[in-house]
């Protein structure tokens, strides 16, 4: 059952001294909560495929007079696990621990039926919306669990909780990514400070829905400022016991 916090509101230093990363940070959704995490106080870590996109959002965060973030240029599509590996160790050098780590890097895929879905874009949309999330959750799980209450937040869809004509590898790869979510949260249960849950953000106005959806008014949707509260709650220690949910950003 998906659970809501659509009223919530985070006080300014929600997430002072947190370390957090964000996937898919150059843009969209990753962009708006890299900003949103570092001006409630938090250091952010942005990992995305196009550096200039990253230098944007470092720039625009360091403007708004927030803590110095970090940079990883990484193309998640071609990752292999000795990246990860070298990635959690440059986030252990730099700061000894993590304290959250957003998983909202996606990619689309196509929109068509299975029986005409190519395989390559398949096996793509699977490398970067499951086995990078993945890989990257194993390299830096030792890092989590050096923070006081680690939260992973794994992003979810409508179309990852009901199957959906047309959606093929994307609804797939979501599927699998709830998944994810599930099997970790379990395992950390009661055993760990560290928890694990999902978001679905829903319309939400970005280039992946634009691509989508080609012929909505991109105003008829939320933009990403309005889905933050949801974020903000689960990266926040005001979520510290929820553990294993699945969380719908726009109720």
């Amino acid at each position: 059952m998906s659970e809501t916090v659509t009223n919530y509101t985070a006080r300014a230093d929600l997430l002072n001294d947190k370390i957090i990363l964000v996937t898919g940070a150059g843009d969209g959704i990753g962009r708006e909560a890299a900003k949103t995490f570092a001006a409630h106080g938090a250091t952010v870590i942005l990992l995305g495929r196009t550096t200039a996109k990253l230098e944007a959002v470092y720039d625009e965060i360091e403007a708004a007079g927030g803590a110095k973030p970090a940079i990883l240029p990484v193309d998640l599509s071609g990752a292999r696990w000795e990246e990860f590996e070298y990635l959690a160790q440059g986030v252990d050098q730099e700061f000894g621990r993590l304290d959250g780590l957003l998983h909202n890097a996606s990619l689309l895929g196509q929109r068509t039926p299975i029986a005409n879905y190519h395989f390559a874009t398949w096996q793509q949309v699977m490398q970067v919306n499951v086995n990078a999330a993945f890989g990257l959750t194993k390299a830096m799980l030792p890092l989590l669990e050096q923070s006081a209450a680690g939260s992973i937040i794994f992003t979810g869809s409508g179309v990852g909780l009901k199957g959906r004509a047309y959606w093929g590898a994307y609804a797939a790869s979501k599927f699998a990514t709830e998944g994810l979510m599930q099997v970790l949260a379990d395992e950390v249960d009661g055993v760990s400070n560290i928890r694990v849950n999902s978001i679905n953000p829903g319309a939400t106005r970005t280039n992946m829905r634009a691509a989508a959806y080609p012929a909505e008014d991109p105003k008829s949707v939320a933009a990403p400022a309005d889905i933050m509260p949801t974020y903000l709650y689960l990266m926040g220690d005001d979520s510290i016991s929820v553990n294993g949910k699945q969380f719908n950003a726009q109720g």
